[in-house]
């Protein structure tokens, strides 16, 4: 298992990520806790030892899960979770950055995730009406009563980066949706990197599942998995068929290192963005046995240049839907 040091810390974390949004167990289609537990202690053998969630995750149930998961076994890994998404049952969710509800949120994920501390506490979101001055005060506020070690930020916007300037060296991890079907967030990417000093992590690893190659133009997806909604582009016409192009590339390239599509995909990211640590959301040990293979060999020039041509021939890769609207 490939290692990185995270930067301005002393953690050295797994360059695999588990992404505990299907963890919260909503709106991604059939999901069983059993197998999220499974999936968590099939990781720690493999050497994964990193895992990121939040608070709007199932409204809670994903950190809930990941603490029966580990079950006594919280020291020997690294816990990102995330807050500023206030979601509610039947109450528009909002984003609030505002220190007394950072406090609050901080609270509650210290007591789902069954914790003193959180390893890396995460800005979800940018409420762009909290100064981010008062939002660093908090946290370190926060970091010294050792309620947290660490803090980073998540889908940081130019008008946002331009804010948080001067805060360079004090976030660790920053991250922003990157994949193969999506490049949209690139430059931000690598601003984030250089302005604040950070350690990139990318979200939408596999394209919401596009980039395993089991999905065709023939796929349905069921009322409760949020991929059959058309705001999720990569399923849906003239994006799925340009997609469609990228997996068949995959599959080339994944057939001559005996790869699957996921890890092959993923290892565009590692190869790509070498300092950057992918996260990846599981359901199961099998799904994460495939994925983890994509740790301890590279592509070469020819291939990584044909993956780079072939997605950046992709139009239109966002996600036009706001994604926390619809995360827990």
């Amino acid at each position: 298992m490939e290692q990185i040091t995270i930067k301005n810390s002393d953690l050295t974390v797994s360059r695999f990520c588990i992404g505990g949004c299907p963890m919260g167990g909503y709106d991604w289609g059939e999901t069983r806790e059993t197998d999220f537990i499974d999936a968590i202690h099939t990781a720690l053998d493999l050497g994964v030892n990193f895992f990121d969630t939040a608070d709007t995750y199932g409204l809670g149930q994903s950190e809930r899960t990941l603490a029966k998961g580990l079950n006594g076994l919280r020291h020997e890994v690294v816990i990102q979770t995330k807050f500023g998404v206030k979601a509610q049952k039947g109450k528009p969710t909002v984003i609030d950055n505002s220190p007394a509800y950072l406090r609050q949120a901080l609270e509650a994920s210290l007591r789902r995730l069954e914790t003193d501390y959180i390893d890396i506490y995460v800005v979800h979101y940018w409420d762009q009406i909290t100064p981010p001055a008062e939002v660093v005060e908090e946290l370190e506020k926060q970091q010294q009563a050792g309620k947290i070690r660490y803090f980073g930020i998540s889908n940081a916007r130019p008008d946002a980066l331009a804010l948080c300037k001067p805060y360079n060296g004090k976030f660790i991890t920053s991250q922003h949706e990157f994949s193969l079907c999506c490049r949209k967030w690139e430059a931000e990417i690598h601003q984030t990197e250089k302005i604040l000093n950070v350690t990139p992590m990318t979200w939408g690893s596999l394209g919401q599942g596009m980039l395993t190659g089991k999905y065709d133009e023939h796929s349905t997806f069921g009322e409760n998995d949020r991929r059959r909604r058309k705001e999720y582009i990569n399923f849906h016409g003239e994006k799925l068929k340009q997609n469609l192009k990228i997996v068949n590339t995959l599959r080339e390239i994944s057939k001559k290192h005996g790869q699957s599509c996921a890890a092959t995909a993923i290892r565009f990211i590692l190869d790509y963005l070498p300092d950057s640590i992918p996260i990846v959301g599981i359901k199961n040990s099998d799904q994460l046995k495939e994925n983890v293979l994509s740790q301890d060999w590279h592509l070469d020039a020819d291939e990584m240049a044909r993956l780079n041509r072939i997605s950046h021939s992709i139009e239109g890769d966002e996600v036009k839907e706001k994604p926390w609207k619809k995360e827990f």
